[in-house]
């Protein structure tokens, strides 16, 4: 997430330049929506689902997390037939995933579920429930063989045909108005995630990566390139405004939001 200050605009190659730009902090979607909702920062990578509970934000349209097919890192594992599920433990770290999983038990597996918040350790998770929610690190590191996988962005595809977005950068619109100081943020963050998925900066990271999450470079490489989409094209947006619409009917959210999206060249929002 970030907070505006002062500092020069970066240049078009520069994009190291963001730290002299913005004062940075790193830390869970989950936090950073909390962040952006008491206006202890300004800009942040938000769960999708909380956009709609959170008023006076805007989305940077030009960076996402989305999944054009299967995801990899968002699964719910079991040792029975999904229609034999009745309770399902869940990491809640990421909750658009949560909301996501109530949608694909109402509308493609028969029926809700009980939902019991866990720890994210998939045997004490399974001891005590049905079914476990895995997001990030841990579903990445699943061995397939050993349960029954459901990849969420998959079953949301065969569900809708669509893809799915995760999560959003987003921007209170009462930052703009507190300062007048550049850069344009939303120019700095297309900038950043072209830099970012430029083939040998990808490299990089799975390298560096690699020990910490104890996952090989190629699988990380693969991950980044082949399972997650940043870009918030007409498809990802139609999945998106889906996902509010089916959040809605099961009141998780108390209506489908309007998306508002921030323009790339001047201080303006578009709906």
């Amino acid at each position: 997430m970030w907070d505006f200050d002062a500092g020069r605009p970066p240049s078009a190659g520069n994009v190291a330049q963001l730290a002299m730009d913005f004062e940075v902090s790193y830390t869970i979607p989950s936090a950073c929506a909390d962040a952006l909702r008491s206006g202890a920062a300004d800009i942040g990578i938000i769960p999708a689902i909380t956009y709609a509970t959170i008023p006076g934000l805007v989305i940077l349209p030009d960076a996402v997390i989305a999944s054009k097919n299967d995801v990899r890192s968002i699964l719910l594992v079991s040792q029975k037939p999904i229609e034999q599920v009745e309770t399902i433990a869940a990491d809640t770290s990421s909750r658009t995933s949560v909301v996501l999983t109530q949608v694909l038990c109402q509308k493609l597996w028969g029926g809700a579920r009980e939902m019991r918040p866990m720890a994210p350790d998939v045997d004490s998770m399974l001891a005590a429930c049905d079914a476990a929610l895995l997001i990030g690190d841990s579903a990445l590191r699943l061995d397939p063989a050993k349960y029954r996988s459901y990849d969420l962005a998959a079953e949301w595809r065969k569900l809708t045909g669509l893809p799915f977005v995760f999560a959003v950068w987003a921007l209170r619109m009462s930052a703009l108005s507190e300062t007048s100081r550049d850069p344009d943020p939303a120019t700095v963050l297309s900038r950043s995630r072209d830099h970012g998925t430029e083939p040998r900066n990808i490299a990089t990271i799975a390298r560096l990566w690699s020990p910490h999450l104890q996952l090989s470079e190629t699988a990380i490489t693969e991950y980044l390139t082949q399972h997650i989409d940043y870009t918030l094209d007409p498809e990802n947006r139609a999945g998106l405004e889906l996902f509010y619409r089916y959040a809605a009917e099961l009141g998780v959210i108390p209506e489908v939001p309007s998306l508002r999206f921030y323009g790339l060249a001047a201080r303006q929002f578009v709906g």
